[in-house]
């Protein structure tokens, strides 16, 4: 019988999952930790397992392995990835302030070109190579890869692929080209996305690598599936050269596995990771596509992904003590590691860091925070305070207080954190779940001894903010429930269709809407509540899922396997591989049409479009091929575009977009 093994990694648990092809059961799964920085660790535990609970279950009867992640998803919400050289070719300087390009980039560095082509895919001047060799050479230490974008490089990628080639002649760096992301038109939009590309293809490339190693030294042969944001899966190498595409990886997976766990057809999808929770509508069975690319992190890039609302809010999230006569507490967004983990992982530093600060009243909280490092050796390329900070992490995790020894090396270590090169320690939804009860597997004292510390802060009326550690875990988790309400709201609000004159996130946390929810008597008395049921996903969902519901009013569903979700749908999924391009009409009587090999006159527009659909009927193929179907199923989708010109109406621009998709080949042994 043909087994399938699913592996998703996230940012807090690896899990693995064994599925029987034929029935259509799940035969084991299992859980381990992340590990960092070598990720085979948690992934090989994963798989030992899960391998280990089936009775004689032989490796080499696995034919198919796929691999679903929220890496780059956290990566992207936390602000974290490597460096990367940004290659703009043919831009206005104007242009950096489009799309949050300059933000983005941030202090990275940015190469600019004269070149680039025009609209209709002529060249608009000469691409000057001298200077970017010039440039090449003064780009510092610690780069680990580079991205091109180039004006209307859709219409014409000769630009683009001339720079990618010298870069990689030269340096020998991953390049990533924007006109191979996506199709469209919005040139600072597609350096964005590809500048985030390429800060993510070091973290994804040691993940399949980690992955692939593993599997190798098991003896399971299958080949290695990714699942891509939009739920279908992709090869290993193209994610390998694309690693933006699993944005929203784990996500897709985990709408697919809830759709096979639970067999609804429509319904609110919410599945709490470590650091994220992601809210996505199955409507029919399938999740929506979101037409304008997924957003992540603040950021709108152009990949395609499902229509996903991503919050960073997770069961690792940080807590945050609001300032104010209020007080209160806030979630995220950045994940730290538990305290109660940090225990489990080094009990005698962490047990003899909280018990010293319990016997200060208050203790300041860097006392009893850790930096721990995610490194073995110093990263390089690393500014002379950033250094001075990592130097002193080499000899291993270290309290704040100790590890600080000047105001300005704060900012350094903050910087790191961002780099995902340090993780911090911190109270979280995790310690709190300890405390009650609700969760286990780590270190519960540590927990209650951090609830205890946090618990004894004052809050703006000068009172302490909870009586001890059980209400100090009971104010988080209210917390945690306000929070995953609001963001079910918002995609409630937002798919609902109707326009209720305000944006989503404006109605999700409005007086109105909040004392409908409340359902509390009054002179007006209002109710809401959802009109779908509610699929919780996540390893810690029962722990709070069900408070949800009852707030929102609406079942709450929480599957036998919710905890390993995202593992089940990156199982059950399919090939699909897309090729994007366009045919315009620059002047009456002249259609181009714009092909890998760059742009190819006609005199009439159906011929353009013949050769425009060959080339990327080529193209989709020949890449569902590559990734492991063997007779892939070709169809093409056609939208003209039309302007009145001196009063006749006229196409100015076919755009094609050719899908070849299947399931992927399994191994026959």
């Amino acid at each position: 019988m043909p087994l399938f093994l699913g592996v998703d990694t996230g940012g807090t648990y690896t899990d693995a999952v064994l599925l029987d092809d034929a029935s259509q059961t799940i035969l084991a799964h299992a859980k381990a930790l992340t590990s960092r920085p070598d990720l085979s660790q948690g992934i090989g535990a994963a798989v030992d397992a899960v391998l280990a609970q089936g009775d004689e279950i032989d490796p080499a009867s696995v034919a198919l392995v796929s691999l679903s992640t929220t890496l780059a998803t956290n990566a992207l919400v936390e602000g974290q990835g490597a460096r990367a050289a940004l290659v703009l070719i043919g831009f206005d300087r104007g242009d950096r302030a489009r799309a949050g390009l300059a933000e983005a980039l941030g202090d990275d560095p940015l190469i600019e070109l004269s070149g680039g082509h025009q609209h209709s895919g002529a060249e608009a001047a000469p691409l000057d190579l001298p200077a970017l060799e010039a440039a090449l050479d003064a780009l510092p230490a610690g780069i680990s890869a580079v991205a091109v974008a180039g004006q209307f490089a859709t219409r014409n990628p000769a630009h683009e692929n001339a720079v990618r080639a010298l870069v990689r002649n030269r340096l020998g760096l991953p390049v990533t080209c924007s006109h191979e992301l996506s199709a469209g038109l919005n040139g600072p939009k597609r350096a964005l996305t590809a500048l985030l590309n390429a800060r993510l293809v070091a973290m994804i490339d040691r993940l399949i690598g980690a992955c692939e190693g593993h599997l190798a030294t098991r003896g399971i042969t299958a080949p290695l599936m990714v699942v891509r944001g939009d739920g279908a899966l992709v090869s290993a190498a193209l994610v390998r050269e694309r690693p933006i595409e699993t944005i929203l990886s784990g996500p897709a997976a985990s709408i697919a596995g809830a759709a096979w766990l639970t067999g609804q057809k429509d319904a609110l999808v919410s599945d709490i990771g470590g650091t994220t929770t992601d809210v996505c509508l199955l409507r029919d069975g399938k999740p929506a596509i979101d037409p304008e690319g997924a957003r992540v992190g603040g950021w709108r890039t152009m990949v395609e992904a499902v229509s996903m609302r991503t919050t960073g809010l997770g069961g690792d999230s940080e807590v945050h003590l609001r300032d104010g006569l209020e007080g209160g507490l806030t979630l995220g967004p950045r994940r730290v590691l538990p305290l109660s983990l940090a225990a489990f992982q080094h009990p005698e530093l962490v047990h003899r860091m909280l018990d010293e600060a319990l016997g200060r009243d208050p203790a300041p909280e860097e006392t009893w925070r850790l930096a721990l490092p995610l490194f073995t050796a110093l990263p390089p390329g690393l500014p002379p305070r950033d250094a001075t900070v990592s130097e002193r992490l080499l000899a291993g995790p270290q309290r704040l207080s100790s590890l600080l020894q000047t105001r300005l090396e704060g900012p350094a270590l903050m910087r790191l954190v961002q780099r995902g090169l340090v993780m911090l320690t911190g109270v979280t939804p995790s310690d709190a779940a300890h405390v009650l009860g609700r969760q286990s597997g780590w270190d519960r004292g540590a927990a209650e001894k951090a609830l205890t510390l946090l618990a004894r802060r004052r809050g703006g009326h000068g009172n302490r903010i909870a009586s001890g550690p059980e209400a100090m875990a009971q104010q988080i988790v209210d917390q945690l429930t306000r929070q995953t309400v609001e963001c079910l709201l918002e995609a409630a609000f937002a798919e609902d269709g109707r326009d209720f004159g305000a944006a989503p996130e404006t109605l999700a946390r409005h007086a109105v809407t909040q004392a409908s929810l409340d359902r509390a008597g009054g002179l007006v008395q209002l109710s809401a509540r959802l009109g779908v049921p509610v699929i919780g996903l996540g390893a810690s969902a029962g722990c709070y899922y069900g408070a949800v519901g009852e707030r929102l009013g609406c079942e709450m569903i929480v599957p036998v396997h919710a905890g390993v979700a995202n593992a089940v749908g990156a199982v059950v999924g399919q090939v699909s591989m897309r090729a994007e391009g366009q045919v315009t009409a620059p002047t009456p009587g002249v259609f181009i049409a714009h092909l890998t090999a760059g742009p190819q006159r006609h005199v009439e527009g159906e011929a353009a479009v013949v050769a425009l659909r060959a080339d990327l009927a080529e193209q989709a193929r020949s890449r569902a091929m590559a990734a492991g179907v063997d007779e892939p199923r070709v169809t093409d989708e056609r939208e003209d575009i039309g302007a009145e010109i001196e009063g006749q109406q006229m196409v100015v621009e076919i755009r094609l977009r050719v899908t070849a998709a299947g399931r992927p080949r399994i191994a026959t042994g």
